[in-house]
């Protein structure tokens, strides 16, 4: 459970600013409800340059709404070139800041901004599916190489697990860490020359701890669950405590006097095969 500040709660428990502007000046959209997360920013700006109204709608989860909230809060009242200088740790310092894991939905909303102000001069559409110049990496969250560079070089990142919580590259698959890891090296000037050596010993050497819990999740789902279920059997997972998996029986599994084998013998004897050698599983 992540651990949120008083004023996230409140800024998702009653968020400001919600809702259209009908003639807004300008209209940042972001993300995607594919992709879980999708935001869109509405601006008004006066004569003089000064923003006297920002509203928003989004969806996503609860940091997603307190970030989105807490942006148009920073915005009313600020000249549009005040406005530009906001980045996602303005947003997340608003907030008494956000758990690693969300910082993807501070970046959220300062992308949005951005898009809201060229969109005001014109300078890009104001649908989300406006065109991206540059390399797709990460295909299962649509993240292009220019936003990865833009968050490792603002906040400084250093990892790939860093460049997952900021921007959610490579939460998915991971098949893009290797680019990841070369938009990296690329960020802090240093090269990076792939040797046989660096081929993974197990599957999931080098993954995030997010990637790992999805290859989990993906092995118990697609190799463990369907041989149980031609028995009548199920399974259900219940956690994962660093190198330990907990898991539940259900169905004809439940209660067997078979069933500690079948924990030895297909459960972890398969993950550890797929996932790493170093996997313990228990029930719970």
């Amino acid at each position: 459970m992540w651990e949120y500040t008083d004023k996230v709660k409140d800024h998702f428990l009653n968020p400001r600013n919600v809702g259209t502007i009908e003639d807004a000046d300008g209209v940042g959209e972001v993300g995607s409800l594919a992709c879980g997360d999708a935001l869109t920013l509405y601006i008004k700006v006066d004569d003089g340059g000064k923003i006297t109204d920002a509203k928003f709608q989004t969806f996503g989860c609860a940091s997603a709404i307190a970030s989105s909230s807490a942006l148009t809060e920073l915005l009313i009242g600020k000249t549009v070139d005040e406005a530009q200088k906001i980045t996602n740790k303005d947003i997340a310092e608003y907030l008494g800041g956000l758990p690693r894991e969300k910082m993807h939905c501070s970046v959220m909303g300062q992308e949005a901004l951005e898009q809201a102000i060229k969109n005001m001069r014109g300078e890009a559409p104001s649908k989300a599916e406006h065109s991206h110049e540059g390399e797709l990496i990460c295909e299962c969250f649509g993240v292009f190489d220019e936003e990865i560079l833009e968050a490792i070089k603002v906040n400084d990142l250093k990892t790939v697990e860093d460049v997952t919580n900021f921007t959610k590259a490579g939460g998915g698959c991971g098949k893009c860490i290797p680019d990841l890891e070369r938009l990296l090296a690329e960020a802090h000037g240093e090269s990076v020359c792939p040797t046989p050596s660096d081929k993974p010993a197990f599957p999931a050497e080098g993954m995030t701890n997010i990637q790992r819990m999805h290859l989990i999740e993906s092995v118990i789902d697609d190799d463990i669950r369907p041989k149980l279920k031609a028995d009548g059997g199920n399974i259900e997972l219940v956690d994962i405590d660093r190198d330990t998996v907990v898991v539940r029986f259900l169905g004809m599994c439940s209660g067997c006097p078979s069933s500690q084998a079948t924990l030895n013998n297909l459960v972890e004897s398969t993950l550890k095969e797929k996932v790493d050698p170093g996997l313990k599983v228990r029930e719970g």
